[in-house]
C-alpha cells in the first residue's frame, strides 16, 4: 500500500497534477481515445459544446454548476465506450465586455471609445477579451472540465466570423432579414439597443398621475410618464367601455405642457378599463405597446425624447431636460393649469440595462431585424416532418422541433414555457450600436439606398461605407452547436463530409442552460439550426435552476455583495467537494440553496473514500484483482447482488439526466452501506482469520470478502469518478493490482 493513504487527503497535492496527467493522454479528443483502442471507431457518439462563459472576468459558480454537470454527462458516456466530445469554447459578449473594459479604461485613463478610431479600440478591447479568456481556460482546468482544447472555439474568431457573414447573407437572400425604424430598448448610458434578456426588471415606488390633457379635454388619463404625453398621438380606451364609445374616432388638438398634441380617439381590445381611468394615452415613440397599438390603428409616431433621455420638445424646466426631471416640471405645469385630479403612489416594474445601470427608454431606432413570421420555402431535405420546399416561418420550424420531440425539453414543465413564448415571438432585433462584436456585414452606397451583404466593400472608390452596427451577441451564439464542429463547410457541398465533426457530432446530445436563456438561446440555437443546417441543435435540453444563497434566499451577484467565488471554494474544500455539492440536491429546473457547510460535509465524504481505500488495500495486501472470480460466500453474493442492483440504478439515473439521484445514491451506499455495515462486518469476518482454530469455511468467506472489498473498491472508484473525478483518480493510479485501464477516466463503466 502506497504510504500516502496514511496521510489525510490533501486536494491542493493531488489536482493540477492529476489534470496534467488527463491532458498528457490525449484523452480528452475522442480521435485519441479511438486509436488507443479505448472507444470502437464505430461506437455510439456522445457530444456537448461547452455554453459559452462570456469573457468578462473570471467564472462564478454558476458556471461551476453546469461545468460540473456537463463533465460528469461527459466522463460517464466517455466510461460507457462512447465517441464522447465536449467542446470548449468562449463568448465575446459584445456589450458585457465593452461596457466592462469601457469602465476600467475611464477609471484608468479618463477616456471612452470616443477617443479612439473604431479599429484601434475594437483592438484594445479584444486584447481585453482574449486576457480574460486565458483566464477562464484555467478555471476550467482547475474545475476538472475534461473538454478537448484541441477544438477550442471563440465566438469572435475567424471560422466563427465566416460562420456569421454566411448565416447572414443566407437569412438575407431568403428575405428573412430587413431594415426598418420600429421602439426598441434604448440604454441611453450604453447609447445602444439591448435585447429583452438584457434588461433588468427592479420593483420601484412611482407615482400614478391622473389628469386632463386641456381643460376642454372631455375625461381624465393616467400614467407614470407625464412628460411623455407631449407625444401622445391618441387616447386608447376599450371597444366595450360604456364611458367613452361616444368619443371614439373624435380627434382633438391642445397645448401640452408648451407642446401642440393632437389626439384621435381609438378603440383597442389590449386597453385593461381597470387600470387607472381605462382611458390610455399611446405615445408609440416611447412605449413598445403602444408602438404594437400604432401599427394597429396606422397612428403617426412622435419623438420627444432623444438617444441621452432628454426632452427635445416642451415648455421651460422640460425641454432639453432628463425626462425624470422633465416629469416634475410637467407635473408643476399641470397644477398651475389646475389639470391634475390626484397622484397616488403605487409599485412599479422599471426597465433597466443589465451592463450599466441606465434605466431603458423605449426609442424609434432604424435597426435590422430577423422576420420570424414571413413563410419561405424550407430549403432542406433533412429535418424530419417538414418536406424540402414546404412553406414555413422560423417560427413554425422553433416549435415544430418542440412538438415533434426532436428537441426534448426537460423538465418537461419548460416545454409548455417554451412554446408560450414562440406563439407570441415579436421580430428579433439583431443590431446593437456598439463597436465590438460582429460588424454587420452590410455595405451602403453614398447618397443612396442601395446597399448589399458582402464581407468587403463592392469597390474600392470610396462610393460605400460599411454599416455602423454590430451583430446582437445572441446571433453568434445561436450558430454554436454547428459552427463549432465545422460549418460552413465547403459551398460546393450539399451536406458534412462523411467523418468530418459536423457529420459525426451534431445534433449534439444536449445543452445544459439556466431557465432564464430557455429563450434567448436555446429558442435561438432551434432557430438558427434549422434553418441554416437542416437539423436540431441538440437532442435535449437539460434546463436547470439558480443557486441562491441560504441565508437571504436571493440569487448570488456581486451588485448584492453575496457571490462567492468557487476558485476560493476549491481551494480551501477541493474541487471534487464543490462538485458533489452542487450536483445532490439539484432537482433540475429547481433553484437551489447553495452553502458552504455542505461543500464541507463533501469535503468529509472525500476524507472518507481515503480511509475506505487505506482499510481496503491494508486489508487485502498480497491478494490479486481477480476478475473471474466467482466463489463468493452466500453473504457475499447477496451483498454483491446489492451493490449490482444500485450500481443499475445509478446507470439508468445517468443515462436519463437524473445525476443529483445517481451521486446521492452512491454517496449513501460508500458511507452508510460499504463503510458503516460492510467494512464493520469485514473486521469481524477478518479477526476470525487471526483465531488459531480458524476453519477452513473461514478462510474461504476472507477470501470471499477480500475479493468482494477490491471489485467493490473498482466499482466505487468508476461510478464517483464523473463526479469526483480528481481524487477516485488519485487512488486509481495508486492501487497495486493491475486494472483494466491505465487512466481511469477511459476505463470501463463498472457495469454493462
Amino acid at each position: 500500500m502506497d504510504d500516502k493513504f496514511l496521510k489525510p487527503y490533501n486536494p491542493k497535492e493531488v489536482e493540477s497534477r492529476i489534470y496534467e496527467l488527463w491532458e498528457k493522454s490525449g484523452f480528452f479528443n475522442p480521435d485519441e481515445c479511438v486509436k488507443a483502442g479505448h472507444t470502437d471507431p464505430d461506437a455510439e457518439t456522445f457530444s456537448i459544446v461547452l455554453p459559452p462563459p462570456n469573457v468578462t472576468g473570471v467564472l462564478h459558480l454558476g458556471h461551476a454548476f453546469e461545468d460540473s454537470t456537463q463533465d460528469a454527462l461527459i466522463r460517464f458516456n466517455r466510461m460507457r465506450g462512447k465517441k464522447t466530445l465536449w467542446v470548449p469554447g468562449t463568448d465575446h459578449a459584445a456589450i458585457a465586455t465593452q461596457s466592462k473594459f469601457e469602465k476600467e479604461l475611464y477609471k484608468k485613463e479618463k477616456k471612452s471609445r470616443h477617443d479612439f478610431p473604431r479599429d484601434e479600440f475594437f483592438n484594445m478591447i479584444q486584447e481585453f477579451a482574449l486576457n480574460n479568456q486565458s483566464q477562464i481556460l484555467n478555471q476550467l482546468k482547475q474545475m476538472g472540465a475534461s473538454l478537448d482544447w484541441s477544438r477550442l472555439c471563440f465566438t469572435l474568431d475567424d471560422q466563427r466570423q465566416k460562420s456569421v457573414f454566411t448565416a447572414f447573407k443566407k437569412m438575407h437572400d431568403a428575405g428573412l432579414i430587413y431594415r426598418k425604424e420600429k421602439v426598441v430598448n434604448w440604454d441611453p448610458k450604453g447609447q445602444t439597443t439591448i435585447s429583452d434578456d438584457e434588461v433588468v426588471h427592479e420593483d420601484r415606488k412611482a407615482k400614478m398621475y391622473t389628469f386632463k390633457y386641456s381643460k376642454d379635454f372631455p375625461f381624465t388619463i393616467s400614467t407614470t410618464r407625464p412628460e411623455t404625453k407631449l407625444g401622445d398621438t391618441a387616447v386608447a380606451v376599450h371597444p366595450d367601455d360604456k364611458r367613452y364609445k361616444e368619443y371614439v374616432g373624435q380627434k382633438f388638438s391642445f397645448n401640452f405642457a408648451g407642446e401642440e398634441v393632437k389626439v384621435k380617439i381609438i378603440a383597442d381590445e389590449e386597453v385593461d378599463p381597470e387600470f387607472g381611468t381605462g382611458a390610455l394615452g399611446v405615445t408609440p415613440a416611447h412605449s413598445m405597446t403602444d408602438w404594437e397599438i400604432a401599427e394597429r390603428h396606422n397612428l403617426p409616431m412622435k419623438q420627444v425624447i432623444n438617444e441621452y433621455g432628454k426632452m427635445t420638445v416642451g415648455i421651460e424646466g422640460v425641454k432639453d431636460v432628463k425626462a425624470a426631471i422633465a416629469r416634475e416640471a410637467v407635473v408643476e405645469w399641470l397644477k398651475s393649469e389646475d389639470l391634475l385630479e390626484k397622484e397616488e403612489e403605487i409599485d412599479q416594474s422599471i426597465g433597466t440595462a443589465e451592463r450599466t445601470g441606465g434605466i431603458i427608454e423605449p426609442l424609434p431606432k432604424l435597426q435590422w431585424w430577423i422576420d420570424v413570421n414571413k413563410k419561405f420555402p424550407y430549403p432542406h431535405k433533412t429535418l424530419e416532418g417538414i418536406k424540402e420546399e414546404e412553406e414555413i416561418s422560423l417560427k413554425d420550424l422553433m416549435l415544430h422541433a418542440v412538438n415533434t420531440k426532436q428537441v426534448d425539453i426537460v423538465p418537461e414543465r419548460f416545454d409548455k414555457t417554451y412554446k408560450n413564448w414562440i406563439e407570441n415571438l415579436r421580430d428579433w432585433n439583431i443590431s446593437r450600436q456598439i463597436i465590438y462584436g460582429h460588424r454587420i456585414p452590410v455595405w451602403h452606397k453614398k447618397e443612396s439606398e442601395e446597399f448589399i451583404v458582402s464581407k468587403e466593400s463592392p469597390e474600392n472608390n470610396g462610393n460605400w461605407e460599411q454599416d455602423e452596427d454590430t451583430l446582437d451577441t445572441w446571433f453568434s451564439s445561436g450558430l454554436w452547436t454547428f459552427s463549432t464542429l465545422g460549418w460552413p463547410f465547403d459551398s460546393t457541398q450539399d451536406k458534412p463530409k462523411e467523418g468530418s465533426d459536423l457529420a459525426t457530432y451534431h445534433p449534439t446530445s444536449v445543452v445544459n442552460p439556466g431557465y432564464e436563456i430557455l429563450f434567448f438561446w436555446v429558442a435561438r440555437m432551434i432557430l438558427m439550426s434549422t434553418f441554416l443546417i437542416g437539423k436540431v441543435p441538440f437532442d435535449t435540453a437539460l434546463i436547470h435552476g439558480m443557486l441562491r444563497d441560504t441565508k437571504t434566499g436571493k440569487k448570488f451577484s456581486k451588485s448584492l455583495n453575496n457571490g462567492i467565488d468557487p476558485l476560493e471554494v476549491m481551494e480551501k474544500y477541493g474541487t471534487d467537494a464543490l462538485r458533489m455539492s452542487l450536483t445532490i440536491g439539484l432537482t433540475p429546473g429547481q433553484d437551489m440553496s447553495f452553502s458552504l457547510d455542505k461543500v464541507n460535509a463533501y469535503k468529509k465524504f472525500s476524507n472518507k473514500l481515503w480511509n475506505i481505500t487505506r482499510f481496503v488495500l491494508e486489508n487485502t495486501e498480497g491478494v490479486e484483482f481477480d476478475e473471474s472470480f466467482d466463489s463468493y460466500s452466500d453473504t457475499d453474493k447477496k451483498i454483491r447482488e446489492e451493490r449490482h442492483n444500485i450500481l443499475v440504478d445509478v446507470t439508468d439515473d445517468m443515462e436519463n439526466y437524473r445525476l443529483y439521484l445517481a451521486a446521492e445514491k452512491l454517496y449513501h451506499y460508500v458511507w452508510h452501506e460499504f463503510a458503516d455495515k460492510i467494512l464493520e462486518d469485514s473486521k469481524k469476518i477478518f479477526e476470525s482469520g487471526t483465531d488459531s482454530t480458524s476453519s477452513p469455511q473461514a478462510e474461504k468467506e476472507i477470501l470471499s470478502r477480500k475479493q468482494f472489498l477490491l471489485h467493490t473498491l473498482d466499482k466505487i472508484l468508476k461510478s464517483l469518478h464523473p463526479f469526483m473525478p480528481f481524487i477516485t483518480e488519485e487512488i486509481w493510479q495508486s492501487l497495486p493490482y493491475k486494472k483494466d485501464s491505465d487512466i481511469l477516466m477511459v476505463a470501463k463503466w463498472p457495469i454493462k
